[in-house]
Formats: C-alpha cells, sequence, structure tokens
C-alpha cells in the first residue's frame, strides 16, 4: 500500500490533535512565577492591596486546572461535531477554537486581565477536548488493518513529541521568560494554522462517507487518494462488510451504549483502561522527579533541562511501540507495560524510603522514573487509544470515544485534585497505591481483553459475543462449521 499519503494524513491529523494537547499540557509549567507576578500586579493596580496568597494560589490553580473542564466539554462536543459535520470537518473548525485562545491569552497581560488566561485555557482545553476524540476516530477509520496499530499510537507519538516541543519552547531561553510568556502561551495558534493549510490536501474518512453518509462514490474516491488506486479494493470490501452488518443502525448515543447488550464487555474495558491511565501512578513520577533530580544535586536552575529527559523517553518509547504493536499484538504491550509498571513502583517505595541514607540512592531513584516512564509509554500510553478504536463497529465507536475520553478527563481533574493529599498523607508510599492500580489492570486486561491485531472491526466485535452473552452465544463461525459438517453428513 502507498504510505505517504495515509502518513501525510496522519501528521495533518496529529499536528492540531494529539500535538496541541501535549503542547499545552505542558507549556503551563514555564511561565508559573511569571503569571503569579502578573496576576500580583494586576490586582494592587486594581484595588491598591496586595494579594492574598490563599487566593493567588486558587486564581493560578483555576487557571491551570480549567483546561481539562474545557477537555471534558470538548469531548462531547467533538463526538456531536463528528457525526453532524463529518471527522475532517470538525478538526478543521476546531481551530477557529485554538487561535481564538491564542488571542485571549496573548492579549492578557497587555490589557491587564488575568481573567482572560482562565477564558483562553477553558477555550484550548475545548480545542484539546475535540482533537483528542475526533482525531483517533479519523486515525482508527482510515487505517488498513494490518498497520492500524502504528497508525493508532501515531496519537500518542504526536503528544509525547507536543510535550517535549511544550518543554523546549518553555525554557528561559526561549520563550519562558518574563518578557515572552504572553507569547508562549499564545503559541497554541501555530499547530491550529499549520492543521488549517495541510488537513484540506486529505480525504474525509472513507469509513465515515460509505457507513454514516451512504455515499459509496466518496467512499471509493477517498480510499483511492490512500491507498492508491490499486490497493483499496480489499479495504472497501471490509467497508462494505460491516455497512451490510449493521444494516442501516444509526448511531448510537452515549445513554444507548450503556443499555446495549452487544458492547457491555467493551465499554467496561476502555473505562478501566482509560481510568488506569491516569491512576498508573506516571502523573506522581513527574511530581517526584523534581524532588529526586534536587536530591541526586542537580541545582534547582538546571533541573527543566534534566526534565527534557522525561520528554524524550516519552517519545522514544511512542515511536517504539509504534513499531512493535503491529508485531507483537495489543495485550502483550499493555500488559507488560502494566507489569513493570507495578515492578519500578516497588522499587521506587524502597528507593524514596532511603533517599538520604547512600549519596547513591538517588540515581536508582531516577533510574526508576526513567524506566517507569518508558514502561507507561510503551504499553498503557500507546495502546489505550488503539484499543478505542478497534473494539467497537461504527455505529457505537463515536460515543465509546466520547464515553472514554469523558472518563479519561474526569480522572485526569480527580488526580489533579487528590493528588497532592494522597503525597502529603502517604509521602513514598503513595506508589503501593499505584502498584496495586497497575496490578488490577493487568489482570483485567489479561482475563477480558483477547488480541485485536490484524482483526476486521466485526471479528473483534464477535470475540467479545461470548462475554457479552453468555455461553449460550453461537458465533457466526459456529453457525458456518456446523452448516458445513451438516452438508459433509449428507
Amino acid at each position: 500500500i502507498p504510505k505517504k499519503k495515509l502518513f501525510g494524513a496522519v501528521c495533518a491529523v496529529g499536528i492540531g490533535g494529539a500535538f496541541q494537547y501535549g503542547y499545552n499540557l505542558s507549556i503551563i509549567n514555564a511561565p508559573t512565577l511569571h503569571v503569579h507576578k502578573f496576576i500580583n500586579e494586576t490586582w494592587y493596580s486594581r484595588y491598591n492591596t496586595q494579594l492574598d496568597e490563599g487566593l493567588l494560589t486558587l486564581i493560578w490553580s483555576v487557571i491551570a486546572s480549567v483546561f481539562t473542564i474545557g477537555g471534558l466539554f470538548g469531548t462531547f462536543i467533538g463526538g456531536h461535531a463528528a457525526v453532524k459535520l463529518g471527522r475532517k470537518k470538525a478538526l478543521l473548525v476546531n481551530n477557529v477554537v485554538a487561535i481564538l485562545a491564542a488571542l485571549f491569552m496573548g492579549i492578557a497581560q497587555p490589557a491587564g486581565l488575568f481573567e482572560l488566561l482562565i477564558v483562553g485555557r477553558f477555550l484550548i482545553g475545548i480545542n484539546a477536548g475535540v482533537g483528542m476524540c475526533v482525531q483517533p476516530l479519523y486515525l482508527g477509520e482510515i487505517a488498513p488493518k494490518k498497520i492500524r496499530g502504528l497508525t493508532s499510537v501515531g496519537i500518542n507519538i504526536f503528544l509525547t513529541v507536543g510535550i517535549l516541543t511544550g518543554q523546549i519552547v518553555g525554557l528561559r531561553e526561549m520563550l519562558g521568560g518574563e518578557s515572552s510568556w504572553s507569547l508562549l502561551l499564545s503559541s497554541c495558534a501555530i499547530p491550529a494554522l499549520i492543521q488549517l493549510l495541510t488537513l484540506p490536501c486529505f480525504p474525509e474518512s472513507p469509513r465515515y462517507l460509505l457507513i454514516d453518509k451512504k455515499d459509496e462514490y466518496r467512499c471509493q474516491k477517498a480510499l483511492k487518494s490512500l491507498y492508491g488506486s490499486r490497493h483499496y479494493q480489499m479495504e472497501m470490501d471490509d467497508i462494505q462488510k460491516e455497512s451490510r452488518a449493521l444494516n442501516g443502525e444509526k448511531q448510537k448515543t452515549i445513554l444507548e451504549l450503556f443499555f446495549e447488550q452487544s458492547v457491555k464487555w467493551q465499554l467496561i474495558t476502555i473505562i478501566v483502561a482509560n481510568i488506569g491511565q491516569q491512576l498508573s501512578g506516571i502523573n506522581a513520577i513527574y511530581f517526584y522527579a523534581v524532588y529526586v533530580f534536587k536530591k541526586a544535586g542537580i541545582p534547582s536552575a538546571n533541573i527543566p533541562y534534566v526534565t527534557l529527559g522525561t520528554g524524550v523517553c516519552e517519545c522514544i518509547t511512542a515511536m517504539t511501540c509504534g513499531l512493535l504493536i503491529d508485531r507483537v499484538g495489543r495485550r502483550v504491550l499493555i500488559i507488560g507495560g502494566y507489569s513493570l509498571m507495578a515492578l519500578f513502583c516497588i522499587l521506587l517505595t524502597i528507593t524514596l524510603t532511603f533517599q538520604d541514607s547512600y549519596p547513591w540512592v538517588p540515581y536508582f531513584s531516577m533510574a526508576a522514573i526513567l524506566t517507569f516512564i518508558l514502561s507507561f509509554g510503551l504499553g498503557p500510553g500507546g495502546v489505550t487509544n488503539t484499543l478505542t478504536a478497534e473494539l467497537f463497529t461504527q455505529s457505537s465507536r463515536t460515543g465509546a470515544y466520547m464515553i472514554g475520553g469523558a472518563v479519561n478527563w474526569m480522572s485526569f481533574f480527580a488526580i489533579g485534585m487528590v493528588f497532592p493529599f494522597i503525597v502529603n498523607g502517604l509521602n513514598q508510599y503513595c506508589f503501593l497505591f499505584f502498584l496495586l492500580t497497575c496490578i488490577i489492570i493487568a489482570t483485567f486486561i489479561y482475563i477480558i481483553v483477547p488480541e485485536t491485531k490484524n482483526k476486521s472491526f466485526l471479528d473483534i466485535k464477535e470475540d467479545f459475543q461470548k462475554l457479552n452473552y453468555g455461553h449460550s452465544y453461537i458465533s457466526s463461525r459456529e453457525v458456518e462449521d456446523n452448516s458445513i459438517t451438516q452438508d459433509d453428513s449428507m
């Protein structure tokens, strides 16, 4: 299959989706002190009094965390937009939201209105929510099954590259200085403009065109554009087969999915997998990274540069996961990833407990942190989105992404609110809680989730039906085998 067009589509979608999400997740850390100063000065110029320290912390927390609330709204907006406008048009319109967000954050300092930062962060959160809902939908639907895993992992590659780019651009030598922080926050307009220029060169999702819009001509044209006129037919046959099996079934709403017996265990799987991503301890790792780096003797001024190493680690593992996922399968990577993370939770608990006992212990802690990040990127970070794309057929997939995305954003928000209290209460023993989470998720995936590598969406749905309906369920393959046996006996 000609891969240039497909690769181009992955890049055009990724730059305004997962890259934008990772970038805006990352850049907010660099200007913390400068934004604090700006809020203080603004408050003083308005009321001629000093701002209370507690209120300053609250305002900053709102600026940082309103991103997740916007993301939650964006997930639902993205799901509906993907059905009404189509995957491609929803992504294009979404860039207008990013440009508006950039405008609000860019004029906040000159206008002397810190409230505009809250509005801007909320809007860029909506943009990220829409992008993280619609991008995997589009990529999961345009990719042939042989490289569907690699294409879906493209989401995680762009996310990690976005985080790393944000870390680099946020350095004080770049845009992280006192005079340039508003430019840093408004730089989210650049990925949006790149997507607006590049995405129109690529077609709409062929699956959406045929199954949802009943437009066989445009579907065929889109497939030829992506795969070439000599290689598109196999994928066309697969889409037509799924269309016939769905038999005009309409898109299911979120509420309908929760009461739909045929997707019960698929839905439980993506809810567990998305909660697992956030409760695995990856956020705790970043929190403790700064503490461990200081203990290892790295000066505070140099820690942002050392932190870049964690970003590089994530990029390397995302790319490695992309190369491995269609060879070794989804189960091996996600179960192996969670198992390794559980092991490094034990090591971190031990090394952090004896952090001050010996001068060499912090270096073991640093190694455990980096390998934990590698394990996360290789397994849960890379495979979770792929599972959501693969476990559902066309009529259920959009609703499933809305549910998975909502669970992810709510877990992200919850861990952000609760995590400081967990750390204060348990200190390094908080990793025992994450150890338990990793073991539970790995066991659940091992027992429940079948391998989806090289299978069509209909085959994967068939694999789940025994779980959904019990042992009385007779699969279409068993029906065929029985009919063949009866024909032979006659």
